[in-house]
């Protein structure tokens, strides 16, 4: 039997992956992903490529992580999402794994926090944790048990509180 080896390489997203991860955004969420909260912040200014990355296979871009500038209340931090694998290769640790590179490059740029907006079962093993219910008012409905952070300052909670919304 024949296996095929995957030669999956994480690299920084440049302008030339735009396409597909417009593709691969759209197969993971459909056309209603522009009315959600998060993609309204998203909308206010561009993300940060140089802590946004892809995730190929043979060269084909098969997923995606962005990071959003933000403030959020009186913290510097920045918006990860959205995150989505190809079908093809979802469960193998691709999206945990592109986590894990924007996160960190996040904490070596010098950001206070990485907040999202997600299932807590999936992102609080990779030390994502609550933020206080309700603290964070985002440009759109969302579920407050979904917003979640990782603190990388002193007293993040704290200033976790207010308003969400891009920044340069």
């Amino acid at each position: 039997m024949f296996m095929k080896k995957h030669d999956l390489v994480y690299l920084t997203e440049d302008a030339s992956h735009d396409a597909a991860i417009e593709i691969i955004n759209e197969e993971a969420f459909g056309p209603g992903r522009f009315a959600r909260a998060a993609a309204r912040i998203r909308e206010q200014g561009p993300h940060d490529l140089s802590l946004s990355f892809v995730c190929t296979d043979d060269g084909e871009t098969i997923a995606s992580v962005r990071m959003t500038p933000v403030l959020a209340g009186s913290i510097k931090g920045h918006l990860l999402g959205p995150l989505a694998v190809r079908p093809s290769h979802k469960n193998r640790g691709i999206g945990r794994e592109l986590v894990r590179i924007a996160v960190e490059a996040a904490r070596r740029k010098g950001s206070e926090c990485v907040i999202l907006v997600g299932d807590p079962p999936y992102y609080q093993p990779l030390g994502f944790e609550k933020v206080a219910y309700g603290a964070l008012t985002f440009p759109g409905p969302v579920d407050p048990n979904r917003v979640l952070v990782v603190p990388m300052a002193d007293n993040v909670h704290a200033g976790l509180k207010g308003d969400i919304h891009w920044r340069e």
